[in-house]
């Protein structure tokens, strides 16, 4: 009977066998950095309706609030491995969005890691965003939609990242009439 060929070097077999243990370490880690099961879901207040002339750049507050007892990471958060909190937005035609303003980050450190110190959003916090209706847009009320992107965590470890949809209406108006006075007039002479 003949003995089968071993194709695989007693090297290649160690590498092998290193990679599936880092992968199994790696996989380990991750596990433990994120605990499984329900994130803490973030909420939205509803925003009142919004009057928007067109063009002209108009500042939507859009508050939201963290559950108690967890926290997310900032839009800016101090690690490049952390998971910023941001906002996208899908837009009608002919309405831009300008600039959006998240607040500063709260510097906070937690159990997890206590030398570092996390910028963090807890409790209520608003983020503000300019929309822009173009000269081009038809009056009339317009609803805009988005998605707030975040990972919440507690003091102990973090959670899978969601997303809480974002909705609110504007409604559009012509601008003001401008009013072009007459050129000064000459007094008439009357002899």
């Amino acid at each position: 009977m003949s003995a089968r060929p071993n194709y695989v070097s007693k090297k290649g077999s160690q590498i092998w066998w290193r990679l599936l243990v880092l992968t199994s370490l790696f996989v380990a880690i991750q596990g433990m950095a994120q605990v499984p099961g329900k994130a803490p879901i973030l909420t939205m207040a509803a925003v009142p309706l919004t009057t928007a002339q067109r063009a002209q750049a108009t500042m939507v507050n859009l508050n939201f609030r963290v559950p108690p007892g967890y926290h997310i990471n900032s839009n800016t958060p101090k690690s490049e491995f952390l998971i910023p909190t941001a906002l996208k937005m899908d837009l009608p035609t002919d309405i831009i969005l300008g600039k959006i303003q998240y607040p500063p980050g709260e510097d906070a450190s937690f159990p997890f890691s206590p030398d570092e110190k996390l910028s963090v959003y807890s409790g209520d916090f608003t983020i503000a965003v300019a929309v822009h209706p173009l000269q081009s847009v038809t009056p009339g009320k317009y609803i805009i939609h988005g998605m707030l992107h975040y990972q919440a965590c507690d003091n102990a470890a973090c959670y899978p990242p969601k997303t809480v949809p974002v909705s609110f209406e504007v409604k559009v108006v012509k601008e003001p009439a401008t009013h072009h006075a007459n050129p000064a007039q000459s007094p008439h002479i009357h002899n």
